[in-house]
């Protein structure tokens, strides 16, 4: 009976720590920011928009982790391009529900992620706004082509790489929900330019001045 019981006790703690394992391998790694900071593509560069990922993911009990922006920094005089896909990580990202969204960064760029508008939450597991919905958000803002890397030629559509809220100048924009209009209407991360930086910019365009987070660890 002792046996017995300390089989059952051993099974019961074995149990424990395969689903508390689980629990963690799912948890949640990705998200979209269910608010900017307030100031258009003005997020303070890369450096403030990541600041921006980890006090929502805090918000949240997620911030243990360290989170990155999904934003590409164009080429300047003085620095080097930053490509967005290398920013985030290796994967596989999970979304506030659970749900595994891209195994890898080639896998979160192909047709083969299931990044969509029941997907793509943001850090409280909520959907985002999208196509067809008052108001519509669904243009998530990138600065990144469509293999995640920044553009290259002297084409700026970073807002000045992330400190401009102008009414000049573009953001590259993602649809969430996978559907619009622009060059690549059905992309998550590279549909088609801002009309400009600051808030009413965006917001004109169908967006808020949202943008992805992914946890690098």
């Amino acid at each position: 009976m002792i046996k017995q019981l300390s089989f059952i006790t051993a099974l019961t703690f074995t149990i424990g720590i395969s689903l508390a394992i689980q629990a963690q391998d799912n948890a949640m790694n990705f998200f979209i920011t269910s608010a900017g900071p307030g100031n258009g593509a003005n997020l303070g560069g890369l450096e403030g928009a990541d600041r921006h990922c980890q006090v929502l993911a805090e918000a949240v009990g997620a911030g243990d982790r360290t989170w990155r922006a999904y934003l590409s920094n164009s080429a300047t005089d003085d620095e080097a391009a930053v490509n967005a896909r290398d920013r985030i990580g290796t994967g596989p990202w999970y979304n506030a529900k659970g749900v595994m969204v891209a195994m890898n960064a080639d896998d979160l760029h192909s047709d083969n992620n299931k990044l969509s508008k029941e997907n793509s939450l943001n850090e409280m597991g909520e959907m985002v706004n999208g196509r067809g919905d008052q108001p519509n958000m669904h243009d998530i803002i990138t600065g990144s082509q469509l293999d995640g890397t920044a553009f290259e030629g002297g084409i700026n559509l970073t807002c000045s790489n992330w400190t401009s809220d102008s009414e000049d100048g573009s953001a590259q924009v993602g649809h969430h929900d996978r559907t619009g209009g622009g060059t690549n209407p059905t992309s998550w991360n590279s549909a088609h330019g801002s009309r400009g930086c600051s808030q009413a910019n965006l917001q004109a365009t169908g967006g808020n001045g949202l943008f992805y987070c992914f946890a690098v660890n």
